[in-house]
């Protein structure tokens, strides 16, 4: 499972035998959350929440928003579409 990005204690990961729409898995110890990209130009929404607060979901989203054109990139390289 190729980490992508790493920020806050959290990983971010794309697994490379995975599906559409292009999205990531971030993980750390509070659990873990899948966030749809919507590339290219899309913002990041969150799917699916395993333990995360709310607080740190936004922070997440905030993040993922931010690098959102290397995460998108990453996928196309891992998958070849979005």
């Amino acid at each position: 499972m190729p980490t992508i990005h790493r920020f806050n204690g959290l990983r971010v990961v794309i697994y490379p035998n995975d599906h559409r729409p292009a999205h990531v898995h971030v993980k750390g110890a509070d659990g873990e959350a899948v966030f749809i990209l919507h590339c290219p130009f899309g913002s990041p929404e969150l799917r699916e929440n395993y333990g995360l607060s709310r607080l740190a979901l936004e922070q997440i989203k905030d993040a993922l928003a931010a690098m959102l054109s290397a995460l998108c990139m990453e996928w196309s390289k891992i998958h070849g579409y979005y």
